[in-house]
């Protein structure tokens, strides 16, 4: 299959960016043709400092290496570095629904938490994020839950097209993780892990351990002893049950059973210790490859020269189809 996905550089990933979708990417390079980006014409259409973009850039292409990337495996690169993006973007414009737009949460989402900063590039969003799929003749695109309505719409429009214009898109498919489609806050299990709300609920990938067991110790809980699963009824310990299943590999209902009789004190030391041992190589891979500027510098060219073809190509097939070449 070939599989395309990317995340803004908008700051550190954090490990619910990693268990809802990064964590498939790195199973899905052995097998399958993958194609990642750093998408940052994604990232200015919310407020951003200019002069700390290009450095948000690099330093999220080094945390896809450091993570398990392997340039060798899969194309890595830029996204405004292929210009057939935004040709698409403009191009797919033409044929979507305003309905469509503006039913989508995520505008509305954002348009509240920067009201100063409402514009059409936040509007038009989700036709980026189409272009940036059907580009590649994408036949899945792992993800979170949280980006599912994109991938939907993705869908819709990639019809709109082939049924005006001929078979010349292909549609996506959504790949959900079977456990963490969504990793939710350690201080409020009710709303999702995010960058943007309460820090001491969100755990980065490169945190000093002590942090992460700060972090840990202090996450919600819930009424009760046992340490079931039930997001409705117990969604602090839920949560902690899908970071330590997705960590160690096993499913929820296997970790219910080694925990039974464990207190939720001995359940948060034993998620602690786990996490930051899983997540101790990252650290020491990215301090590496922040030492390595040009081999980092020279993967994203490379990956950008091999997107630029398929884009090319797939650029060709759509003017063609819509007449706008001979």
């Amino acid at each position: 299959m070939r599989i395309f996905s990317g995340i803004r550089p908008t700051g550190d990933i954090h490990l619910g960016n990693y268990l809802g979708a990064i964590k498939q990417w790195i199973k899905l390079q052995e097998t399958d043709d993958c194609i990642f980006c750093v998408v940052d014409l994604h990232a200015i259409t919310t407020p951003y400092d200019v002069a700390k973009l290009q450095p948000q850039i690099f330093e999220l292409a080094i945390d896809y290496l450091a993570v398990g990337l392997n340039p060798e495996k899969c194309i890595l690169f830029v996204q405004s570095q292929i210009k057939e993006h935004t040709e698409l973007a403009w191009l797919l414009g033409t044929i979507t629904p305003m309905g469509e737009l503006r039913r989508m949460t995520q505008f509305k989402d954002k348009s509240k938490q920067h009201p100063e900063y409402v514009n059409a590039g936040l509007f038009n969003y989700p036709l980026l994020m189409a272009a940036d799929i059907l580009l590649y003749k994408t036949d899945a695109v792992p993800i979170g839950l949280d980006q599912q309505q994109h991938v939907e719409l993705t869908r819709a429009i990639c019809r709109y097209f082939n049924n005006q214009f001929g078979q010349v898109l292909k549609e996506p498919k959504t790949l959900l993780p079977d456990q963490g489609q969504k990793i939710m806050s350690l201080l409020e299990p009710s709303v999702k892990m995010s960058k943007t709300g309460n820090p001491k609920g969100c755990i980065g990938l490169f945190e000093e351990p002590a942090s992460i067991t700060k972090k840990i110790m202090s996450a919600v809980t819930d009424t009760g002893k046992d340490i079931k699963f039930d997001a409705k009824k117990k969604p602090g310990i839920s949560n902690l049950l899908t970071i330590y299943s997705q960590i160690s590999d096993k499913p929820v209902a296997e970790s219910e059973i080694e925990l039974k009789g464990k207190s939720y004190a001995e359940f948060k030391k034993r998620v602690a210790a786990d996490l930051v041992n899983y997540l101790e190589p990252f650290s020491r891979r990215r301090k590496e490859f922040l030492t390595r500027e040009v081999y980092v510098n020279d993967i994203l060219k490379r990956g950008a020269d091999k997107a630029r073809t398929i884009a090319g190509t797939t650029m060709q097939e759509v003017k063609k189809s819509m007449g706008l070449l001979a």
